[in-house]
């Protein structure tokens, strides 16, 4: 939310492609197996027996500092969803008057592309202040003019996105905008954008006009509000028909505006989305500090209990449709520092895990409060700390959430798992403490045959550790964004997994991307057998013989164990161990004459009893 006076010098900004993060979504932790990113190395799980190998193994660095060791348990619980167009931008309706949305904004595309396809939110406080003028020149202000219109459209088919465009309904209120002002305008919207247009969102924050020095001050209502939407919608369909309207855009009055109104609208079908904005306290406030920014919010998870519970009754889904740190354009030199990076992640998961369908991360402008991409007259300046939170987030979605059991004390930590659509789980750990490194031990739900490690972290020139309030110096894996590139981080730490168990750092005020390639799924196990090596039933006394386990599967093969579906052998035994001994490797000894039963079990499987003698040696 930027306030009059920051509406009235709000200038643009812009973010750099990643043809990279393409590689590492589409394969996930598989980009371990394939190589995908440059100097990756070998992994290889000690658990299954299967390895995955690349040129040149590039384990993690031992971080400096104190160290508390902790554990995360995945489990294969679903707790939630990260659907496609989740991670979102917002910008103000009045930035139609700079030259930052149009298609010859190479650099502006290339960053938009980098999050991947996703939805802008075009709105904000200007939405009500910018009119619909047909025969306007475009670029002029509190104007709306079809090149504007044009330039959207172009920028936004370019970007692969689509918008959520917001209409003028405050306005109303003086008279300088009008139902068939809205329609004229919504219709050509739609014209242009074709099917990249997601929705029309009519007015913002409703709920704040009344106020003094708003509209309809001292004179406002929901019941009010509801009768000058209705108008509005009705001329819009009654031009547009197929024109999808969400709504209400409400700042905050979750339980007596949003709820509310979607109990009315929702039932006769007339809102395909419920539209909600949050930010978590005043810019102005001298509590809004980089420290309180990355500490649990429980007022978001309230509201989001609230707007789910309330969705869920009306069968709409829910979209945190404009968002930031702290509202009044952000508190400067905190919303635009690397505590905004971390801030995002949690934020983001947070929303998914609350059921929101995705997150529009308000920006625009090149000042000291909260942007994710900074711009001036239209040209990008850079890609902000919280535009690399954001594409962090990026590179572990879409996919199903999978709850979570982190132990690390009393530290600042939060922990999220994603299985990707490709299958591969993927892991995020925020650790906000600003001293304490971690030794993390992960329990994954299933064996895994590779891991691989990004870490985003930031280091000020001279610096030896890092600082939630410097404003620069956030890389992912040591890379930049450099603008007008695609984005590439370095090469990822490999890991190794022992079966379902990696060990990882978490460096303090960092966050890492874990990608885990998980033993594919295989024909069923369903008996095993043992043999000697060569098929040798009986053992010299005083040697020695290797046996193996073979498995029988429901496709009708056979392969020893372990094999590559993560079945081994967990017990070896011997029926008398004064005849033999047998290691845990299969390893048998004979000790002294006679006959035994070698055994193995393997899972809840006991393999068929090999025998074997042990005889004397030939004289």
């Amino acid at each position: 939310m930027k306030t009059p006076n920051e509406i009235a010098v709000l200038k643009r900004l812009t973010t750099p492609s990643l043809l990279t993060r393409r590689q590492i979504l589409r394969g996930g932790v598989a980009l371990a197996a394939a190589g995908s990113l440059k100097g990756l190395g070998s992994v290889t799980s000690t658990g299954s027996g299967s390895s995955a190998s690349v040129a040149v193994p590039n384990p993690q660095i031992l971080p400096s500092g104190p160290m508390t060791v902790a554990s995360l348990a995945v489990t294969a619980q679903a707790a939630g969803l990260i659907g496609p167009a989740f991670a979102g931008l917002s910008y103000e309706k009045m930035s139609v008057q700079w030259s930052f949305f149009q298609a010859s904004n190479e650099a502006g595309i290339t960053l938009f592309q980098s999050l991947g396809p996703s939805l802008l939110r075009m709105g904000g406080s200007s939405v009500d202040q910018f009119v619909w003028t047909p025969n306007g020149a475009g670029r002029t202000y509190l104007q709306v003019a079809p090149s504007d219109v044009q330039n959207m459209a172009a920028f936004v088919k370019a970007a692969g996105w689509q918008i959520l465009y917001g209409i003028n309904l405050g306005g109303a209120a003086t008279g300088a905008t009008t139902p068939a002002l809205a329609a004229e305008e919504v219709a050509y919207a739609v014209e242009q954008f074709g099917s990249s247009l997601f929705g029309i969102e009519i007015g913002n924050e409703p709920d704040a006009y009344g106020a003094p020095g708003s509209y309809y001050a001292g004179n406002w209502s929901l019941a009010q509000y509801l009768a000058l939407w209705n108008q509005f919608r009705s001329a819009i369909l009654a031009t547009t028909p197929s024109a999808p309207i969400t709504g209400p855009a409400a700042s905050y009055n979750v339980s007596t505006w949003t709820v509310p109104y979607g109990q009315v609208v929702v039932p006769p079908g007339e809102i395909t989305l419920l539209t909600q904005h949050y930010y978590r306290a005043s810019g102005q406030a001298p509590t809004s500090t980089a420290a309180f920014l990355v500490t649990p919010d429980t007022n978001l998870i309230a509201e989001l209990a609230i707007l789910q519970a309330g969705a869920k009754s009306v069968n709409v889904p829910f979209r945190m449709s404009e968002c930031n740190s702290y509202y009044a354009g952000g508190a400067n030199g905190i919303s635009n520092s690397y505590a905004s990076s971390l801030w995002v992640i949690d934020f983001l998961f947070n929303c998914a895990q609350g059921g929101a369908v995705g997150v529009n991360l308000h920006g625009g402008g090149n000042s000291d409060g909260y942007t994710p991409i900074a711009d001036w007259n239209g040209v990008v300046q850079d890609a902000r700390p919280e535009y690399y939170g954001i594409l962090f987030f990026t590179l572990a979605g879409p996919g199903t959430l999978y709850a979570t059991q982190l132990s690390a004390g009393s530290l600042n930590v939060t922990a999220y798992a994603v299985e990707a659509t490709s299958g591969n789980l993927n892991l995020v750990i925020v650790n906000k403490d600003p001293i304490q490194n971690l030794q993390l031990t992960i329990q994954l739900p299933q064996s895994a045959i590779a891991a691989s490690l990004l870490e985003m972290t930031q280091l000020s020139a001279g610096a030896v550790t890092p600082q939630l309030t410097a404003t620069t110096g956030v890389t992912i894996q040591g890379s930049s964004v450099i603008l007008g590139s695609p984005f590439a981080a370095g090469a990822p730490y490999t890991l190794t997994a022992d079966g379902s168990q990696l060990n990882c750092y978490v460096p303090a005020l960092s966050a890492v991307l874990i990608q885990v390639v998980p033993v594919p799924p295989g024909p069923t196990l369903i008996s095993v057998y043992l043999e000697g090596k060569q098929g040798a039933t009986t053992i010299v006394l005083g040697g020695t013989l290797q046996f193996t386990a073979y498995g029988n599967y429901s496709d009708g093969s056979i392969a020893s164990l372990p094999d590559a579906y993560g079945n081994t052998v967990t017990l070896w035994n011997t029926s008398n161990h004064a005849i033999t001994k047998i290691s845990t490797l299969g390893h048998a000894t004979a000790l002294s004459l006679g006959t035994v039963y070698i055994q193995a079990t393997v899972g809840a499987l006991t393999a068929s009893p090999c025998q074997v003698t042990v005889v004397a040696a030939s004289p």
